[in-house]
């Protein structure tokens, strides 16, 4: 697929509503994805799994394809292995909910994390008594690999580590910390939100245990994510949400859950969702995920040269355009973060993230107040980035403590 084709087949885009940055929190959507969204509601909307009627098993059909397309997609063999949920945070907080730990037991994360993969550990510290270890990140947000094997122990039962950071666009060599938490005997949970959209994920190579990414931000439509789990690791943890659909044999004392995927997937599913989910891994196929890493790659090094210079632009996270996986963040001297979105969005309709980007780990261990965020994906092209250059230097200029 031609990726200057690629944009024709996004509606914002041919709108022309201005420079979308801000694809680390939410991607676009292209026709293919919301078609098939609208499938469901206009041809067969109604509920899989419980019904035998025709419309039914479609829906059914639907959801089994885009399981299989998931296991197709990362790797693996078993759809099974791939459980609906409504974003990544859901899937982590399934298994930290769900793995039965106890006082006592450590779990290892990095000092980096976002608030996904942060809050959920906090929360279990207090309420029972896990102990927290962190592999401390370099000052740019690099991930140490020595650092996370002083982090390791015995009493390790979980390691849970995002793959790319949010702010930074680090990667974690997510194989190398499996192989040293199963050492010891852990589990490895990895938030793949910002990693799955932009590079291809072998699971099976990986050989992690718990895989959770938001399928908004791969394309799919929103409230839509993925948890994968090795089968036995999926079997060994209760479920977040338990209710019909998610049993077998019920009596007014007892249920018995239901095999993987569906003991998971207790109530009424995002059905339209699933659609969208298949069509969003399809259309990522078709244009080859090494492609999207390649173009990702080439759009980070157009901005390092197209802002090289500009007064008072201080970047967070590493000055090489290589290791931003699609995240440019920085502050300019005298400006809020705040300041600089809404300047741009003003002077050329341009979005960008600004704040904390529920990292505030990350900002906290280093006296950093926030930061602007510019993320780049498949569909921008050197047009949108030299536009977002000129804005910003404008701001800079005008507004800057540098000027």
């Amino acid at each position: 697929m031609d990726m200057s084709a690629v944009r024709n087949d996004f509606p914002t885009i041919r709108k022309k509503d201005g420079v979308y940055l801000d694809s680390a929190c939410q991607s676009l959507r292209p026709d293919r994805v919301i078609r098939a969204v609208l499938e469901y509601y206009e041809d067969f909307p109604t509920c899989g799994g419980r019904s035998i009627y025709k419309m039914s098993a479609k829906v059914s059909a639907v959801t089994d394809e885009a399981r299989e397309k998931a296991a197709e997609f990362f790797g693996t063999d078993d759809p099974d292995c791939y459980v609906f949920t409504k974003n990544c945070t859901e899937g982590i907080n399934t298994v930290a909910k769900g793995c039965v730990l106890k006082k006592g037991d450590a779990v290892v994360t990095t000092d980096t994390e976002h608030n996904s993969n942060n809050v959920p550990w906090a929360v279990l510290s207090e309420e029972i008594g896990i102990k927290r270890r962190y592999s401390i990140s370099g000052e740019d947000g690099g991930f140490s690999i020595e650092n996370f094997k002083n982090a390791m122990g015995k009493d390790v039962k979980m390691v849970s580590i995002h793959h790319v950071n949010n702010v930074t666009g680090c990667v974690v060599p997510i194989k190398e910390v499996a192989e040293i938490a199963h050492d010891v005997g852990a589990k490895v949970l990895i938030d793949g939100s910002q990693a799955a959209p932009h590079m291809k994920v072998d699971l099976k190579k990986a050989d992690v245990d718990f895989y959770s990414l938001s399928v908004h931000k791969m394309l799919g439509p929103s409230g839509m994510g993925i948890l994968y789990g090795k089968r036995e690791a999926l079997e060994g943890i209760r479920p977040l949400t338990t209710g019909g659909g998610a049993v077998g044999l019920v009596t007014h004392d007892h249920a018995d859950l239901a095999p993987i995927p569906n003991k998971f997937e207790a109530g009424l599913q995002n059905y339209s969702g699933i659609a969208g989910t298949k069509a969003a891994l399809d259309y990522l196929t078709d244009v080859g995920m090494e492609r999207v890493l390649e173009h990702d790659r080439m759009l980070m090094r157009s901005i390092f040269k197209r802002t090289d210079g500009i007064n008072g632009l201080s970047l967070v996270g590493p000055d090489d355009p290589d290791r931003r996986c699609g995240v440019f963040s920085f502050n300019i001297g005298g400006l809020s973060p705040h300041d600089i979105a809404m300047t741009l969005d003003k002077i050329d309709n341009i979005m960008i993230r600004s704040g904390q980007h529920c990292a505030h780990p990350f900002f906290a261990s280093r006296g950093i107040e926030g930061s602007a965020r510019a993320s780049v994906y498949l569909y921008n092209n050197e047009e949108d980035i030299e536009r977002f250059a000129s804005a910003l230097r404008k701001v800079a200029e005008k507004f800057g403590s540098g000027r």
